[in-house]
């Protein structure tokens, strides 16, 4: 394995040190994931995990980038993710911003209303490429899937995900709504 950057190490630790503070009906829905993950790398296959938000903006990025990294520190080698909106729009410079303070290393390398990104968690890893999309983008994985919708728009908007084996609704709170404030 190469070496995770130390900052995402610390950060990733003081995560874990706050688990108990994650309410028990949440806790149900990540081992839930988690054993999808298991069951599918144990089958002998990738397991392909895609994040799904409405705009993929925010929420579903964070899914991203975060499962990804998290599957890398616990050695989980056959673990793909990925991000999808019902629309898109842009990877929101905020999520940006958040990202780099946690230690993760991002360069722009297209730049235009949807920019587009590397993004890295590790040395000599590849990069994952940030920027917004559809769900059904011919980058995110069209069969053989899980599909994890992480606000509650995206699970209104989307009743069928083609191509998805599993799906899981995970909702979190829009970060939109911290705009603007400390937080």
């Amino acid at each position: 394995m190469q070496k995770m950057y130390p900052e995402i190490i610390e950060y990733i630790n003081d995560r874990i040190s706050e688990y108990d503070e994650i309410e028990e009906k949440r806790r149900i829905i990540l081992r839930a994931i988690r054993e999808y993950i298991k069951e599918r790398v144990a089958d002998g296959n990738t397991s392909d995990m895609i994040f799904i938000c409405t705009h993929n903006s925010r929420r579903s990025h964070f899914a991203q980038i975060w499962s990804k990294v998290a599957s890398y520190y616990y050695g989980v080698d056959k673990f793909i993710s990925y991000s999808g909106g019902t629309e898109s729009t842009a990877l929101n410079q905020r999520v940006v911003t958040s990202l780099k303070k946690s230690g993760i290393r991002i360069e722009t390398f297209e730049e235009n209303e949807n920019p587009r990104y590397y993004i890295s968690y590790a040395e000599n890893t590849d990069n994952i490429v940030g920027y917004s999309k559809q769900y059904s983008d011919q980058e995110n994985p069209q069969k053989n899937f899980a599909a994890v919708m992480v606000c509650s728009d995206a699970e209104e908007a989307c009743p069928l995900v083609h191509g998805a084996d599993k799906r899981f609704y995970l909702p979190y709170t829009d970060p939109k709504s911290a705009d603007g404030t400390p937080e």
